[in-house]
């Protein structure tokens, strides 16, 4: 029977081309990907949060807007990051294409540090520096160790500078050790104390490892260029580079990284101009420009050849994978065994972790690898084997595993099954192996993270006890001082509640006046709309009479009266003179529709002075269209509109507009049970506006309505007062 399975195995291993080792898993249907839209709220009030990080699990990355929305393409099942410096990282398992809302509480930490007064002796100051070296010197041996110098050295700290060298430190010791919301934190506090930019450098790093981008642009913008090192001026563009390269801004990642170049190599930057020319390699290749990443790449070869053995053999690793991308798998198999030659001699004086690219193991794999991409499964099955016996002397279990499997594969492909069979089923062992391992190493991760946390309570927790027992200590020497200094205070505080009435009372008073001016010109813009429709109907109703040179004639004058009236639409009044001449052009223009409907007269008393007075533009049309339009037109004989102005004192005078049509009763009763249900919005508008010109200047304008005749038809007559001087306010 356990022949016929092994069997079974090689022959569908043969069968299916390898499906059991293909690192894409093409037997495998793709998930469905698909759009998912999200917003990012501030939880109770609902305030929307501008520049978001939003990932999906290593894939796509976008922020979100000004209305706290985001959109971004993902898969069922994938895992939503959302990060922001203001609230703590939200973790969301993709179902469908929901629509998600994240409500967020804001993080309460944002506290200045207090400054320390008391004098601190030599003895105490030399203390301090050996306990911060120490801490420095332990950073990257020892967490638990560096972490404890610094608390001691933190209780030692008498002053801003000296707190904002401890915590800087801190943040220094949690970066290396990839916690870098811890990094984060103490960098704030740092800055907080003194505003240092390599500092600021620092936070925009721990950021942008964080996966805070938008955070990290912020800061690195938020630096004055103009006082950074040469150094920090490198840094700071490389930085900007790698975000724009991590989120996929190509183009503005290559503009940083060579902005930092020019700097570098203006200034001999050795180490920085090998670093950007690799950068601008890598970053061309990820746009798809492989003629200029082929170029960059050689630049950065040829300069790390003249550094020291690792740096040379950290960039062929770097263009080898390259090549790989590529395909020129030739290419790559020649530069990975220069590498190695280079990796043998750096092992004789240093150790290579594990992680490191510059392993031979990984090398060798890489090879192994290369030759089965070209068909050469003899050599390739060689270079696999020494990668797995190099990755089982030094214990690396990832590497042994992915070899054991490629193995197994160049195996099956060559055409021996037995041994791809018996290879692969090493495989299945060190996966096992490998799962355990990280077990224990995410265990290991989560104590390591908790004392950690701990550690950092702790150092809170030191300070904020120290800060207590000196403010204890000033209060007792300083206690006489205190109590003046409290009626100082008060003296004080009266002064600016004064001060603040007199300034809320001030703002109050111009916010009404804003109120008002918005609402004015609100009113203004919907007057122009329903001014125009009901002109425009007139020139439809002789278009549709085929009356064509009376439309042309009708749209002319139109015309004229529209670029008058939008001329003064802007304003809150204008000229007595301009607003006569306007009812003219209108009036003429109605009754060039409604000839036989009525007849009208303008009379203006000669003894008015009517550039004295101002009119807030289009009070009056309203009124002239109502008696046309409502009272006029459905009279059965010919009627009369009579438009006068009277002086009845120096500082006022009366406009009467009259007409003998058929009534405001009549013509109410005439409206559709529709029209009866809306206000007129011309009418509705011209109260409102007269009410809070008023307000603002002290009644202007009054406005009165009444029957005209005791006849039959009744007609209207409408008085307008207008008041000297009424003028528009600054």
């Amino acid at each position: 029977m356990k022949l016929f399975f092994k069997y079974l195995f090689v022959v569908t291993l043969f069968l299916t081309g390898g499906s059991l080792f293909s690192q894409n898993n093409a037997s495998q249907d793709k998930p469905e990907t698909f759009t998912v839209r999200g917003s990012v709220m501030e939880k109770d009030i609902n305030k929307p949060i501008l520049d978001v990080n939003v990932e999906v699990n290593g894939g796509s990355y976008t922020t979100t807007n000004m209305a706290g929305e985001f959109r971004i393409e993902a898969k069922k099942g994938d895992e939503l990051v959302i990060k922001h410096q203001d609230f703590e990282t939200v973790y969301y398992t993709i179902k469908d294409n929901e629509r998600i809302t994240v409500l967020v509480e804001p993080n309460e930490f944002n506290q200045e540090m207090p400054e320390k007064p008391y004098a601190k002796s030599s003895e105490s100051k030399k203390q301090f520096k050996s306990l911060l070296d120490s801490a420095e010197t332990y950073l990257k041996k020892d967490a638990k160790k560096s972490l404890q110098f610094i608390t001691d050295a933190l209780a030692k700290s008498s002053s801003v500078k000296e707190n904002a060298e401890v915590y800087e430190v801190i943040g220094d010791i949690y970066s290396h050790w990839k916690q870098y919301d811890l990094a984060i934190t103490n960098y704030k506090i740092s800055l907080q104390n003194i505003a240092s930019n390599e500092t600021k450098l620092k936070l925009a790093n721990a950021f942008q490892q964080n996966k805070n981008y938008q955070e990290s642009i912020k800061t690195y913008n938020g630096i004055n260029k103009k006082e950074l090192s040469n150094w920090q001026l490198v840094t700071l563009n490389e930085g900007l580079g790698d975000v724009h390269f991590l989120t996929k801004e190509y183009q503005l990642a290559i503009k940083f990284f060579k902005e930092g170049l020019k700097v570098a190599e203006t200034n001999k930057i050795v180490d920085k101009v090998t670093d950007l020319n690799s950068k601008l390699a890598e970053t061309y290749s990820a746009n798809g420009n492989n003629r200029e990443a082929k170029a960059y790449y050689e630049k950065s070869l040829k300069l790390a050849s003249n550094e020291n053995k690792q740096r040379a053999a950290e960039e062929k690793v770097k263009v080898a994978d390259w090549q790989n991308n590529v395909k020129a798998y030739s290419d790559e198999i020649q530069l990975r065994k220069e590498a190695l030659k280079e990796i043998e001699t750096i092992e004789k004086t240093a150790e290579i972790i594990n992680e490191s690219a510059l392993t031979p193991q990984k090398q060798n794999y890489k090879i192994g690898s290369a030759l089965a991409l070209q068909e050469d499964y003899p050599n390739a099955i060689q270079y696999l084997e020494k990668s797995i016996a190099e990755a089982d002397k030094k214990e690396d279990l990832i590497v042994q595993k992915d070899a054991t499997r490629r193995l197994s594969e160049v195996l099956r492909d060559a055409g021996d099954y037995e041994k791809a069979l018996s290879v692969y089923q090493e495989y299945v062992d060190l996966v096992d192996k490998v799962y355990r391992k990280k077990e224990q190493e995410i265990a290991q991760a989560a104590r390591f993270s908790k004392e950690l946390a701990n550690k950092q309570n702790r150092i809170v927790s030191l300070e904020s006890d120290r800060v207590r027992s000196e403010s204890k200590y000033q209060l007792t020497i300083e206690k006489s001082k205190r109590q003046q200094l409290v009626i100082y205070s008060l003296i004080g505080g009266l002064l600016l509640l004064t001060l603040a009435a007199f300034l809320m009372f001030k703002y109050i008073r111009q916010q009404r006046l804003a109120n008002n001016l918005l609402a004015l010109k609100s009113l203004r813009t919907q007057m122009n709309p329903h001014f125009i429709f009901n002109a425009l109907n007139s020139v439809n109703s002789f278009i549709a009479l085929n009356d064509e040179r009376t439309a042309n004639k009708y749209l002319s004058d139109f015309s004229l009266l529209m670029r008058a009236v939008l001329e003064n639409s802007e304003a809150d009044f204008i000229p007595l003179e301009k607003e006569i001449e306007l009812l003219e052009l209108y009036v003429k223009l109605e009754h060039f529709r409604f000839k036989d409907k009525f007849d009208y007269a303008i009379e203006i008393d000669e003894n008015i002075n009517i550039q004295d007075f101002v009119i807030p533009p289009m009070l009056l049309q309203p009124y002239i269209e109502n008696a046309v339009w409502h009272g006029l037109r459905y009279k059965k004989s010919k009627g009369q509109l009579l438009i006068s102005m009277t002086q009845s004192n120096l500082d006022e005078i009366k406009i009467t507009i009259a007409d003998d049509g058929i009534g405001r009763e009549k013509s109410k009763a005439l409206k559709t049970q529709n029209q009866q249900k809306q206000k007129s919005k011309g009418m509705g508008n011209i109260k409102e506006r007269v009410s809070i010109l008023n307000a603002m200047y002290k009644d202007k304008v009054d406005v009165s309505i009444e029957d005209f005749q005791d006849e039959e038809d009744t007609g209207t007559k409408v008085v307008v007062t207008l008041k000297k001087d009424s003028k528009q306010k600054d």
